[in-house]
């Protein structure tokens, strides 16, 4: 069962980016919510395997197969269906840029550059919406798993 249901790098990466509120990091906060949104979505198209050879391979996960980031190789990529995109992969990549764009909306620095004097009203999305968020998106992770395992997460 894949370990990586919830965007930790991205989000991770999106907290240690992020800065006070000044009119360019306004603009940098925006630009930095687009890029860690995107890579939630990418990466979970993504997919790794060991080859013959003991290597770890990845790849982008596509309705028809696996495509392997280096092509020419001379490895021949698993034909298995768990490396085929189907639309509960979509979903998964659509519930984890809701459950990063909650956390990032969680978080005051964000809410109070990118919304200025709303505050009250902020409040009240922040408490309600990571909460809806995530009984939606966890009880959809359950009950539609996904097969891509993501780029480090190789099944043994």
């Amino acid at each position: 069962m894949p370990t990586n249901f919830l965007p930790t790098g991205t989000l991770l990466t999106f907290e240690m980016l992020l800065r006070s509120c000044s009119p360019v990091s306004t603009a940098m906060i925006h630009v930095l919510l687009g890029l860690c949104t995107l890579s939630c979505f990418f990466f979970h198209f993504t997919d790794s395997f060991h080859g013959p050879d003991g290597k770890v391979y990845h790849g982008i996960v596509t309705p028809s197969g696996l495509a392997v980031f280096k092509s020419g190789l001379g490895v021949e990529v698993p034909k298995d269906d768990r490396y085929r995109m189907g639309f509960v992969d979509l979903l998964h990549a659509v519930m984890a840029v809701m459950v990063f764009s909650a956390i990032a909306l969680f978080d005051h620095r964000v809410t109070n550059c990118l919304f200025p004097g709303r505050a009250k009203e902020m409040d009240e999305v922040v408490e309600s919406f990571p909460l809806m968020v995530g009984v939606v998106c966890g009880g959809l992770f359950l009950v539609l798993p996904t097969t891509p395992y993501g780029i480090g997460c190789t099944p043994s």
